[in-house]
């Protein structure tokens, strides 16, 4: 199980590294404005993204009929059909999109764009099934190998466009990349199937990740939106750029636990005792995953961004370790969304993300009135711990989590948060190397560690797993 984790974290690590570097390339081979267009590109494909989930994926894990051969040609027809209605209302909103970020000269993009969900549509689902015997293998491969192609045709692509085009060429590469990998690495030959009741089975287990991944949009975009309708493209360049540094490590080991821990927590979930300590130990690797991000972010988060990006981004220096704080309350609810899951209680987490998405109506407010992203960072981030404080009692009233081995882990977390806040106000992020031995920065690392240190069903979970390796 060990090595598992491992490959999960490490794979999934590795495909989120070359995305990011991806992007960190892009950012520096063309302008702030061009970037800032670049972003938005990935912001359309969410807004279809979120219009047609279902969790089709999820379903072939935690279904007890998922390993079935044709539930599976079922789950991969309705994904065609999936992909086929995305491309049709990407295409049309296209042109509204445009207009709404004043780029309409653009418009032509984001129809090209259109035809990714095409594609996507055609994935092979056997990477996910595996999962259900934790074979991890096809999964990690298909999303670490087409970031690595994405990265190495940057070159190629740079000798024939220079600005923002040079995104678009590279997400159809990937795209293209992850349908191939997905046959390529499956055991089971490629069907689909048009099984209407199953679909409707589907839709019934889908729709409140439907529901969620509306709400996720405005989570993970909601904002972007804002900013660059209210403040341009220059400064949506340095706000996504801000976004991507610190929420892409938090994806890829939140993704990374929620595919170890889901098939553990699903076969325990009729053995209560068993539940309930894996439910606890779910729910503080997400709040570790958040300190860990918060640390690294107080500590190097200012040297490692001037490094990467140079002296035209210089103003995301003063909005690194807000945004950490605000991703680590976000990556902390995930836990506890995970253990509902397992449960089969999907709207877990759409409620939880309720709160971010009706405070971007006051985020729109508030950078209109300031002209200052710091707001809109502070109102997500007390949005999301009203939502994290939501999910766990969701967790525990529907799914049979326990709270109190949280309550110790919870406080401590959310003093190192303001902690970091405060720190980073007296102390604000610098350039320099040496930064890291301020004397705030290791009280703030004290802190992170003592609620490490108090997350005592992860500490179990990691020393078994040791003893048994």
């Amino acid at each position: 199980m060990l090595r598992n984790a491992i490959m999960l974290v490490s794979g999934n690590a590795f495909g989120s590294a070359l995305l990011l570097l991806r992007n960190l390339i892009v950012a520096r081979l063309v302008s702030p404005e061009d970037y800032g267009i670049a972003s938005t590109f990935a912001v359309a494909m969410s807004i279809v993204e979120m219009l047609s989930y279902f969790g089709l994926n999820q379903m072939i894990v935690v279904d007890k009929d998922g390993d079935d051969p044709h539930v599976q040609r079922a789950m991969q027809g309705f994904q065609v059909m999936r992909g086929a209605i995305s491309s049709f209302m990407l295409f049309v909103i296209a042109y509204p999109y445009a207009r709404f970020l004043g780029v309409e000269h653009i418009a032509w993009a984001y129809q090209i764009i259109a035809f990714i969900p095409l594609v996507n549509g055609l994935k092979h689902f056997d990477m996910d099934r595996l999962k259900r015997h934790l074979k991890f293998g096809p999964s990690v491969i298909t999303s670490a190998v087409p970031p690595l192609v994405a990265v190495l045709t940057l070159w190629p692509i740079a000798l024939i466009y220079n600005d923002y085009r040079i995104m678009l060429v590279s997400l159809f590469v990937q795209s293209g990349a992850t349908v191939a990998l997905s046959h390529l690495t499956a055991e089971r030959p490629y069907r689909i199937a048009f099984d209407f009741s199953l679909m409707k089975r589907a839709t019934v287990f889908g729709w409140p990740l439907l529901l969620n991944g509306m709400l996720l949009f405005g989570v993970f975009n909601g904002e972007r939106l804002i900013v660059g309708n209210r403040l341009g493209m220059a400064d949506l360049a340095v706000f996504s750029m801000a976004i991507t540094l610190t929420l892409t490590p938090t994806l890829v080991l939140a993704n990374a636990c929620q595919s170890l821990f889901l098939p553990q927590l699903s076969a325990t979930r009729d053995r209560v005792e068993a539940f309930r300590w894996l439910g606890v130990t779910t729910v503080e690797a997400g709040m570790a995953i958040g300190l860990a991000l918060l640390l690294g972010t107080v500590l190097i988060g200012g040297p490692l961004a001037h490094l990467l990006l140079g002296a035209k981004y210089s103003g995301i220096l003063g909005l690194l370790v807000p945004m950490a704080v605000l991703q680590a309350v976000r990556v902390a609810k995930t836990g506890a969304s995970t253990v509902a899951l397992a449960r089969e209680r999907t709207g877990n987490a759409m409620a939880s993300n309720l709160f971010r998405v009706l405070s971007l109506p006051l985020s729109w407010y508030a950078v209109t009135q300031t002209g200052n992203v710091l707001t809109v960072i502070a109102i997500g981030s007390l949005a999301e711990v009203l939502g994290f404080l939501l999910s766990l009692r969701l967790a525990a009233k529907r799914a049979g989590l326990v709270l109190r081995p949280l309550i110790l882990p919870s406080l401590l977390s959310a003093f190192a948060c303001v902690a970091a806040v405060i720190d980073s106000h007296s102390y604000p992020a610098q350039t320099s190397w040496m930064s890291i031995f301020q004397i705030s920065h290791l009280g703030v690392a004290l802190v992170c560690l003592a609620a490490l240190a108090s997350m005592s069903g992860l500490r179990g979970y990691i020393l078994r797993r040791i003893r048994r390796s």
